[in-house]
């Protein structure tokens, strides 16, 4: 069994619930994203992250603005919407239920070996 493409697959899954924290915290440009995503340990490149906040700017969970760059072309600056935050909210309550869980099934495992 691959090891790697179970790790792959668990971080994509928890993907969307770090990128919404991450803009709760402040707005944020794409290159902004990706490196607070590195320094948490989520390696993502931008082929990944773009149909994401599409995705989730289509969903309505988040809005952005243009912002002229002196260094470039324009910037795309992430926010988060009211609908956003309170979808934040329930994955938030799902993901500590599922930590939870989680830590009390593995470390029963632990315990009983």
């Amino acid at each position: 069994m691959n090891t790697e493409n179970t790790k792959a697959q668990m971080r994509k899954g928890i993907l969307e619930f770090c990128i919404l924290s991450l803009i709760q915290q402040r707005e944020m440009y794409v290159s902004d994203l990706i490196e607070s995503l590195k320094k948490g340990k989520l390696d993502v490149v931008e082929g990944t992250l773009y149909p994401l906040l599409t995705r989730l700017k289509n969903g309505e969970f988040l809005a952005y603005r243009w912002e002229e760059s002196t260094s470039g072309p324009p910037r795309k600056y992430y926010q988060i919407t009211e609908k956003g935050s309170l979808f934040l909210a329930e994955l938030q309550s799902t993901w500590q239920e599922l930590t939870d869980s989680v830590n009390q099934i593995t470390s029963n495992s632990h315990s009983q070996n």
